[in-house]
């Protein structure tokens, strides 16, 4: 199993991994370590590939139904799997999840190491505003956050129309920056560019990762827009 271990200045007691697609059972466009329940692959090897990630952490996760808007789920005290696109923890051994496949996960910690917290970024999510409420909901300064941008689609394959860009424009036109005009009318969008621009502007500067591309490498990660039917891959943050 190849996992990519966040490279930030968290404290020692918050551990955090992102999955590749290396190191589980999934056949087909699912190969190998799909954790994505809901991709129409085999349930039993889900399961199985979600048994060798679980070896990994302190207890079961917190898997959740993402919907692409900014809702945030308390892995403190959430049973089932939640309708959310972000989940934060204060509690040791609870662990926070996000599921991608080109979406951008992003994983926050307070430098104390007293909260975490997973978010779930496509463009409508964060339009709608998921990572500031991932940070409001771990209720510190957000001059004490950490956060670290995962493996997403890069800003080369990242091809969106002018209803997109319009959307982050109209709530801050510095936005305009993470755009580039294609020829047949449509954007490439830096989708790393804006996440940090949204914790810029809530105040979270300590902002580590990002600009690693899911499109352009097929044997490490999952693309839903290179592939379509494709699996998931997990970014999990958790304090020991």
């Amino acid at each position: 199993m190849e996992l990519i271990l966040p490279d930030w200045p968290a404290p020692a007691k918050v551990r955090a991994l992102s999955t590749t697609r290396a190191g589980g059972v999934s056949a087909g466009p699912y190969a190998s370590l799909n954790l994505g329940d809901h991709v129409g692959d085999d349930p039993a090897a889900v399961a199985e590939n979600r048994a060798r990630v679980r070896n990994r952490l302190p207890a079961e996760p917190l898997w959740l139904k993402q919907v692409h808007l900014a809702d945030v789920a308390d892995a403190d005290s959430a049973s089932g799997v939640p309708e959310a696109d972000a989940s934060v923890a204060r509690q040791p051994g609870k662990a926070c999840a996000v599921l991608t496949a080109d979406c951008l996960p992003l994983l926050l910690c307070d430098r104390a190491g007293a909260v975490v917290a997973a978010a779930h970024a496509g463009w409508r999510g964060l339009a709608e505003g998921v990572i500031e409420a991932a940070v409001e909901a771990m209720k510190v300064s957000p001059g004490e956050v950490l956060a670290w941008l995962g493996p997403a689609i890069g800003p080369a394959a990242f091809e969106v129309g002018g209803e997109v860009r319009d959307a982050f424009l109209a709530f801050d036109p510095a936005a305009a920056a993470a755009f580039v005009a294609r020829e047949n009318g449509k954007w490439l969008a830096d989708i790393f560019h804006l996440a940090r621009l949204r914790l810029g502007k809530i105040g979270v500067t300590a902002v580590y990762g990002g600009g690693v591309c899911t499109y352009s490498d097929a044997e490490r990660f999952y693309s839903y827009r290179r592939d379509g039917a494709t699996g998931r891959m997990a970014s999990l943050i958790w304090i020991e």
